[in-house]
C-alpha cells in the first residue's frame, strides 16, 4: 500500500506505534502526541491489518501488527507520493537515509525500536533495583522447568515461576537476554494449541508474539 492511500493522521499513528514499539491507549496517544485513533480511521487501519486494536476497558489500545511493521519498513525506501509538502519531502529524505543504514548494517526496524523500548524499561528497572535480578531469576526458572539443556519451555510456565517479579521487569530482562544471545524466543508453531494463558504470557518481539523460550548452551 502506498503512503498516499493513508491520511496524514493514519500515517502518524503508524509511525508513532513504530517508535514506541508497544501497545498504546488512546488517552496516552492524546496526552503525548495530540491525537487518538478512533472511528473510521481506526476501522480502516484495523481492516488493512496494519494496527490491532482492543478495548480491555473504556479506551481502545492499539499496537502495530506484523503487516504494520512491514508497511513502516517499506516506507523507508518509498517516496512521499504526489504533491508532497516540504515537510513530507524532508521527512522521506530522512527515511531513505535510515533505510539505507539499516540495509547496510543488515538490521531490521525491530532491532532498533524494540531495543529502544527495552532499554527504557531496563533503565527504569535499574532505578528500582529489581531488573538486576530478573535475568538471573529467568535463567533459574528455566533450569527448573527444562528436562534437558536447550529444551523449549512455555513462557506461560516461566511466568508462573516468576510471580514475584513484575511483568515489566521480566519483559525487559527477556529482551536483554535475547539481544545478548543468551536465549532463544520463538512463536508456538501450532497456534491452535495455545491456551488463553499462553497468549496472555506471550512477549511481543520483532513484530510477532513469542510463546516459547530456551537457554542457549554457554
Amino acid at each position: 500500500m502506498r503512503s498516499e492511500e493513508l491520511s496524514v493522521k493514519e500515517r502518524a499513528v503508524l509511525f508513532t506505534l513504530l517508535a514506541e514499539a508497544r501497545e498504546m491507549s488512546n488517552p496516552e496517544l492524546e496526552e503525548r502526541f495530540g491525537f487518538r485513533l478512533d472511528g473510521k480511521e481506526r476501522r480502516k487501519l484495523n481492516d488493512l491489518k496494519l494496527v490491532e486494536s482492543t478495548r480491555p476497558d473504556r479506551a481502545f489500545v492499539h499496537e502495530l501488527t506484523d503487516a504494520g511493521w512491514r508497511w513502516c519498513a517499506d516506507e523507508l525506501s518509498a517516496g512521499p507520493g504526489p504533491n508532497p509538502s516540504s515537510m513530507e519531502r524532508a521527512l522521506y529524505a530522512v527515511f531513505n537515509q535510515f533505510g539505507r543504514y539499516l540495509q547496510g548494517t543488515d538490521q531490521r526496524l525491530a532491532d532498533i525500536f524494540n531495543l529502544r523500548y527495552a532499554k527504557q524499561s531496563a533503565d527504569g528497572d535499574q532505578q528500582s533495583g529489581t531488573a538486576r535480578d530478573a535475568g538471573a531469576a529467568i535463567l533459574a526458572a528455566y533450569a527448573a522447568l527444562a528436562a534437558k539443556p536447550g529444551e523449549f519451555v512455555k513462557l506461560s510456565a516461566l511466568r508462573e515461576r516468576l510471580a514475584d517479579v513484575s511483568r515489566a521487569d521480566t519483559d525487559a530482562a527477556l529482551g536483554q537476554l535475547y539481544r545478548d544471545q543468551r536465549i532463544n524466543l520463538i512463536p508456538q508453531s501450532n497456534q491452535r494449541a495455545l491456551t488463553a494463558n499462553d497468549r496472555a504470557s506471550a512477549l511481543r518481539l520483532g513484530g510477532e508474539e513469542k510463546h516459547m523460550l530456551s537457554v542457549r548452551p554457554q
